[in-house]
């Protein structure tokens, strides 16, 4: 029973990881003559099928392990299904806003870049700076994950492992880019959807369950944070996938709308399948006596715990299904980082050499931050508390009817909604600002038994859309009275002039040239 012998978890890590290099250096030479724009980007390139696989392997990580078996273990199934929900579900908002986006910026390849179109070069730099910290994040959480689950799962020092993996995505990733990511999620994407049937098969086969504890646990019954989930989950999850590059390459990488709906929906469906199945590991550690009921502080760990009753071979398939699952994650998350940082701060200027070069840059940071082995929900925690805040006052800008938004409101709004969490907090403590600041960190977590943290993603929109408005009456306002003082006409409240084109009458009949019309107006890009 437990763990596999060193010899042979290191056998399963280390020859996984091998044909890992092996392949996504093979993938990366046979696209070495592709251009920096295809380095970067995929465009219009992946049917349906491939790029649901995507979907999956980018929303996925070998953190899930911890989390879902976690929530679990807290709010029962109740809890279990919302999150799995919470999770999948957003997913089908990149079918339904990404041929939106794309038809507005068929250029871009990120969601910054639309950003920057829409609102100006200030909102389109605020935009990618909350993207890069949370992709930065996003990265320090995986390694911190898969440290932890392999020391949990094998006893072994987890830093070498997390060295290698380092080492190999980015290799594979600095030669071969966007489309080196987007091939190995398949086959790690299929890996991971295999392993899953065989583990959950597995672990059925071998569980013995007390049936004694499943009416004891309680888990079979709501709670009241599984109600408070059915809120502060969606709105977490939801929009802090807006802040993912990788979904929003592999969402302009369809071929066609047709394709993006078939991959988000399929991924959806799959997401969900897998996070319930990984997190049903926490009813079973509970329920066969694996995890002690009583023991709450450990419930993360109730899915390793049930591990260590089954056979060492079941373990090393969950070991194998761990690394095919954190590659995936992390090579996505490296990938879409470093197109987000070329497109937004360099404006795809740099010489593709030293677009590579930041890729091998980057992860040094990443690796000295996630070997202080936070806590893997914290560090989501306070991402999904930011984009909480800012990505509704984003969104208003893709309705035509919201001309008059302009990149003023959206930054206002996006740190008002983050300090508007302070506001409640100051409110909730009795004036204690130490708890107040505390609680945009969500220092005391998602699970806390009362109602700060539905408070502060309450808090969080609503308060960033007020701040918001605020912020565009106030400028309209301001621009009113210039225009008054100054005796010019006020054109905040005008509608933008459409793009017009015209065919260049100097242009050859073999080689008409379209060009932009010299009256015509930029249709937005305006920060005031």
């Amino acid at each position: 029973m437990g763990a596999p012998s060193t010899p042979a978890s290191n056998a399963i890590i280390y020859l996984t990881y091998g044909a890992f290099l092996i392949v996504g250096c093979y993938i990366a030479w046979r696209l070495r003559h592709q251009s920096k724009t295809q380095w970067l980007s995929g465009n219009k390139t992946q049917k349906g099928i491939p790029l649901a696989l995507n979907f999956i392997a980018a929303a996925l990580g070998s953190g899930i392990l911890f989390t879902y078996p976690q929530i679990a273990t807290i709010a029962g199934v109740q809890g279990l299904i919302v999150y799995a929900l919470a999770s999948s579900l957003p997913l089908l908002v990149f079918g339904l806003l990404g041929p939106i986006i794309r038809r507005k910026c068929p250029e871009g390849f990120v969601l910054t870049e639309w950003t920057r179109q829409r609102y100006g070069t200030i909102a389109g730099l605020f935009l990618s700076v909350c993207t890069l910290i949370t992709l930065f994040l996003y990265m320090v959480a995986e390694l911190s994950a898969l440290q932890q689950i392999v020391n949990a799962m094998t006893g072994l020092n987890g830093l070498p492992v997390v060295i290698v993996q380092c080492t190999i995505t980015t290799i594979y990733t600095s030669l071969g880019g966007f489309k080196v990511s987007f091939i190995t999620d398949n086959i790690q994407g299929t890996m991971v959807i295999g392993l899953i049937i065989l583990g959950v098969i597995s672990v059925g086969v071998e569980t013995n369950i007390d049936r004694s504890l499943i009416d004891r646990s309680g888990y079979l019954e709501p709670s009241l944070l599984g109600w408070q989930l059915i809120y502060i989950l969606p709105v977490a999850i939801l929009t802090n996938d807006f802040f993912l590059s990788g979904f929003w390459l592999r969402t302009f990488a369809s071929r066609t709308d047709k394709d993006l709906w078939i991959g988000v929906s399929l991924a959806s469906v799959g997401v969900f399948t897998i996070l319930v199945l990984v997190g049903f590991g926490g009813l079973l550690a509970a329920w066969s006596g694996a995890w002690s009921l009583d023991d709450a502080d450990t419930g993360y760990l109730s899915f390793f715990l049930l591990l260590n009753q089954l056979p060492a071979w079941v373990v090393g398939i969950v070991l194998l299904m761990v690394v095919s699952l954190s590659t995936a994650a992390f090579d996505s998350f490296q990938s879409a980082m470093v197109s987000t940082a070329s497109n937004d701060l360099f404006r795809n200027k740099l010489n593709l050499w030293l677009i590579r070069g930041l890729v091998v840059i980057l992860i040094f940071p990443v690796i000295v931050v996630a070997l202080k082995s936070p806590d893997v929900l914290q560090i989501f925690l306070i991402s999904d508390l930011v984009s909480a805040a800012v990505v509704p006052c984003l969104v208003l800008g893709l309705s035509e009817k919201m001309y008059w938004w302009r990149g003023f409101d959206f930054v206002a709004g996006g740190l008002g909604g983050i300090f508007s969490v302070f506001l409640f907090g100051l409110v909730y403590y009795d004036g204690d600002a130490t708890l107040a600041g505390k609680l945009i960190l969500l220092e005391n977590g998602l699970y806390a038994n009362d109602w700060s943290a539905f408070g502060a993603f309450v808090a969080a929109p609503i308060g960033g859309l007020l701040w918001g408005l605020g912020a565009c009456a106030l400028r309209i306002g301001t621009l009113f009275v210039v225009a008054r003082l100054k005796g010019h006409r006020f054109t905040a409240l005008d509608k933008p002039v459409p793009h017009t084109s015209y065919v260049n009458p100097d242009a050859t009949t073999e080689q008409e040239t379209v060009l932009e019309h010299p009256n015509s107006a930029k249709k937005y890009g305006k920060f005031f």
